[in-house]
């Protein structure tokens, strides 16, 4: 879901947060979905990372249990896993704020082509149905992605950019309003968002890309990092770009 030509606007007012925001998160998509097989999810690197980025989020000095939030019905279980007794001493643990952006990887791109979202034309049925079964697939991946990180005790929420009312116009950046998103990191959740087929003000609809989505939050909220997670070939190995400040690092690890 590619978005060219845009063009970071001068207009919004940066947001201040009550705790720093320590980190946004790109999920590249290859990392977490099965590129040739389409809208598959890899579960078991989505199981790795969301493990990992708990202990990311989590203050090395906190010893609280870890008691998942995702209390919906999996297909392979017939109970809902939820035990209200074990939260009623619990302690809310100690999260640095985070950000988590998503890329669609097998979801959402297979839809978006064939219908062309993002040439606009929202009063032709095939652009107008591209649109509907494009934010269908993103929304799919992204309610998995945060249920996967519920799973880990991670208080997370989807946010998706069309429900939030960003819109662009000729592709750019046109509307952005950050107060919901910094409402939910000061009220203690991790916003998870996507790239997702928006309003456009001069040709309808277009998409709107998660890397453009995270250049405006990070202008806007001044994370300390912002850290891409991107996945080679077949091997379980993922590389790490990490923007601090000024500068550029990047490094590899291989996840066991």
């Amino acid at each position: 879901m590619e978005q060219k030509n845009q063009a970071i606007p001068n207009s919004h007012t940066t947001v201040d947060l009550v705790k720093p925001l320590r980190c946004i998160v790109k999920l590249g998509g290859a990392a977490i979905t099965c590129k040739n097989e389409i809208e598959t999810i890899n579960e078991e690197n989505l199981r790795i990372v969301s493990s990992q980025l708990r202990r990311a989020m989590i203050s090395s000095s906190s010893s609280a249990k870890i008691l998942g939030m995702d209390w919906s019905k999996r297909p392979e279980s017939s109970q809902v896993p939820l035990k209200v007794e074990d939260f009623s001493d619990l302690q809310f643990l100690d999260y640095s704020n985070f950000i988590i952006v998503h890329g669609a990887g097998s979801f959402g791109h297979f839809q978006a082509s064939k219908s062309g979202v993002h040439k606009g034309g929202l009063e032709k049925p095939l652009i107008k149905a591209g649109f509907v079964a494009t934010r269908i697939s993103v929304t799919a991946l992204n309610l998995e992605i945060v249920r996967a990180l519920a799973r880990e005790g991670i208080p997370s929420v989807g946010m998706s950019p069309f429900s939030c009312g960003w819109s662009t116009s000729d592709r750019n950046m046109e509307s952005a309003d950050f107060s919901t998103v910094a409402k939910a990191i000061d009220s203690g959740f991790v916003p998870v968002s996507h790239g997702d087929a928006v309003f456009d003000e001069a040709q309808g609809c277009t998409i709107l890309s998660g890397d453009v989505i995270i250049r405006h939050l990070a202008e806007q909220l001044k994370p300390e990092y912002v850290v891409f997670i991107v996945s080679f070939g077949n091997e379980r190995k993922f590389s790490f770009k990490i923007f601090f400040h000024a500068f550029v690092v990047d490094a590899g690890m291989n996840i066991h």
